[in-house]
């Protein structure tokens, strides 16, 4: 079997409106991803990266059973060993490229979010999961193997090693009321309307809101910074303020505030 030789089926659907693109693993009923569907998603990441009209992004699966599954099971059952590295070293630096695009990114879970599929959403910046719609965990280890695509290094950052550790080798699915007490969830909103609450969640991240570009170089300070010493993360912060102090928005956020009024933020 050759993946690159893949049916051209439209996997991810991408849109954007009101300064949020929408990008939705569109593979029902588990929305599992294949390398045809990390191509895909890596366009819409880039998508959604350069167009200057976008502030936020926000990924969902198709339908209410599944945000994600994880990797097609039966596609990995077919392809070689060389193929599946291949396959995982893509699909790690396409969610990479999700983790590190200096965008707001929130992860709508709709529904179980196992395996790949949490591993997807570890790399959004905010997780709001749908209540009662489904459980959350990496279970890979009882398919013997280990969290491939990232889960193991982002669940540890995330929660600690203790805890990362636990989840991991008990291969626990939990539900996501009990997610959120342990930060792996930052909330979850009731069923009813649930991804129009989300799309009204993220656009307070817009502007005239909220400015995008300060939002963006504070996600970056952050990531980058994290990986770095601290003095670094220090230096980095300092030059990103430095760029800020430069914009519009910094101009208009300090003006509204001296004069008693609503800042009227553009993104610039």
């Amino acid at each position: 079997m050759s993946e690159v030789k893949a049916s051209e089926k439209k996997l991810i659907d991408y849109r954007s409106e009101n300064a949020v693109a929408i990008i939705e693993l569109n593979d029902p009923p588990a929305n599992t991803y294949s390398y045809e569907m990390m191509r895909q998603l890596d366009e819409a990441i880039l998508q959604a990266r350069m167009d200057e009209a976008v502030s936020v992004i926000v990924i969902r699966g198709s339908g209410d059973k599944f945000f994600c599954a994880g990797a097609n099971i039966n596609m990995l059952k077919e392809v070689t060993p060389e193929f599946k590295y291949y396959f995982c070293l893509h699909a790690n630096e396409t969610i990479t490229r999700l983790e590190q695009t200096p965008k707001l990114v929130i992860a709508a879970l709709n529904g179980h979010t196992v395996g790949g599929g949490l591993e997807v959403a570890l790399a959004a910046d905010i997780r709001i999961a749908r209540r009662g719609a489904g459980k959350i965990g990496l279970p890979e280890v009882n398919l013997g193997v280990l969290p491939g695509t990232g889960g193991t290094q982002r669940l540890a950052r995330l929660l600690g090693k203790a805890k990362a550790i636990e989840l991991m080798v008990t291969g626990a699915t939990i539900d996501f009321d009990e997610a959120q007490k342990l930060g792996l969830v930052n909330a979850v909103f009731e069923n009813e309307n649930f991804f129009e609450k989300v799309l009204e969640y993220a656009r307070q991240f817009t502007p005239p809101h909220r400015a995008s570009k300060a939002i963006g170089y504070i996600k970056r300070a952050v990531q980058s910074g994290l990986e770095s010493s601290f003095n670094e993360g220090l230096a980095l912060e300092r030059e990103l303020q430095q760029q800020l102090f430069t914009s519009q928005d910094s101009k208009e956020g300090l003006a509204a505030y001296v004069e008693k009024r609503k800042p009227d933020f553009k993104g610039r």
